[in-house]
């Protein structure tokens, strides 16, 4: 039942270890540097981060599939809008939660 549940530390003694925390049960929750919430990697860290690593190599593998499965044989706007409606819902579902920088 605790399989999923872990523990994130954000704010400005992130780095520090924390008291383990224990359920009415006895079962140990684990601290983590990265956790999965609704699609979204949150990151350990000093402010609210999220990666998008996930994310990205999630584009890459739907426009790989894509080109893969399409190749030379369809036109440029064939190709685009095949990106436009397949890949980029994939890289950007969940990123409105999440604050972006500009790298």
């Amino acid at each position: 039942m605790f399989k999923k549940s872990c523990c994130l530390y954000v704010g400005l003694r992130c780095d520090i270890p924390c008291v383990n925390i224990t359920t009415l049960t006895g079962h140990v929750l684990p601290w983590t540097e990265e956790i999965k919430y609704l699609g979204i990697f949150i990151v350990q860290s000093r402010v609210f981060k999220c990666a998008v690593d996930d994310a990205k190599c999630s584009f890459y593998r739907a426009a790989n599939d894509i080109f893969g499965k399409v190749g030379r044989l369809a036109s440029e706007e064939v190709t685009l809008q095949s990106m436009k409606s397949k890949c980029i819902p994939v890289l950007l579902c969940g990123l409105v939660a999440c604050p972006l920088n500009k790298s």
